[in-house]
């Protein structure tokens, strides 16, 4: 299904290592980006703002609405993909994060690859529409979080009058603060 040259305009992808990047990734990675698609969704993040590697994640994560989750082993080489090859800087940030910033450099790149990096965003757009009909993937987590804890405590023997108004006064304090965002 997945030719080699899959119509990568302009080869950014460059020849290096074409079709050989296959080993074992998840599916959904190459699902969702092909050979080099990767670096222009993270340049395009940082060029936002600068990030730190974690922030990156997660702004994917948050794009596709958790519908792909990239892991670090696919991001962190990438980031010093970019910066060896001039289009971020890496500055020492508190707690020794490296916090990357776009260049000159690498805004023309983004500029020179537009088109294709305006069909990704809309295709991790649409990726986060079909997967969680706009949930956010932190709010998923979160859900999941407050039903792991109530089965936990609840499998730890009945709760007293005062625990049980304990735990539905910090579910109807959860859903008041939820109304008023």
């Amino acid at each position: 299904m997945h030719m080699h040259g899959g119509g990568h305009r302009g080869g950014h992808g460059g020849g290096r290592g074409r079709g050989g990047s296959d080993h074992g990734g998840p599916r959904s990675l190459r699902r969702f980006f092909a050979h080099g698609d990767l670096r222009l969704v993270i340049l395009n993040l940082i060029a936002e703002k600068p990030r730190h590697g974690y922030e990156v994640i997660k702004a994917i994560e948050d794009a596709v609405a958790g519908a792909y989750s990239p892991s670090p082993g696919t991001i962190y080489p990438t980031l010093t993909l970019l910066e060896e090859l001039g289009y971020v800087t890496v500055s020492d940030a508190e707690g020794g994060k490296k916090l990357h910033e776009i260049t000159d450099q690498g805004r023309a790149f983004l500029d020179a690859n537009r088109e294709t990096l305006d069909a990704l965003v809309a295709r991790m757009a649409e990726a986060g529409r079909s997967h969680g009909s706009g949930r956010a993937p932190q709010i998923v987590r979160a859900t999941e979080n407050l039903r792991m804890a109530l089965r936990l405590r609840l499998s730890r023997g009945p709760l007293s009058d005062a625990e049980a108004d304990a735990v539905a006064a910090a579910l109807d304090t959860a859903a008041t603060t939820v109304e008023k965002i």
